[in-house]
């Protein structure tokens, strides 16, 4: 329940708010969302399989979301960063798409 209440203050502070993203940080802002949505989307599956832990929750969501950003971050310095971040929203999909997938069959499961 808490973490719906925070989800719903977040939201509303940040439509009130409206905070300005640094222009620097604006090209990985979707990755960033996306990675973060895997990391959400893969604590709700465990959540279902009763393997969730807030400790991996946590780690994985800002491992995932570091390591997406930096991937892209790297691949801009290598001049390939729109292929590196094509690569990184596939991967990223993929796993999404399998997790909804599963919580899916839990859903309509019973």
């Amino acid at each position: 329940m808490a973490a719906i209440l925070g989800l719903i203050v977040g939201i509303i502070a940040g439509i009130f708010l409206q905070p300005d993203i640094p222009v620097a940080l604006q090209p990985y802002l979707p990755i960033m969302v996306v990675a973060a949505l895997d990391a959400l989307l893969g604590a709700a599956r465990s959540y279902f399989e009763r393997s969730f832990s807030d400790r991996v929750f946590v780690v994985s969501f800002f491992s995932n979301v570091i390591t997406a950003t930096l991937l892209v971050f790297l691949g801009n310095q290598l001049g390939v960063g729109s292929q590196l971040s094509t690569a990184v929203i596939v991967v990223l999909g993929i796993r999404i798409f399998s997790n909804v997938s599963a919580l899916r069959r839990f859903i309509f499961k019973g």
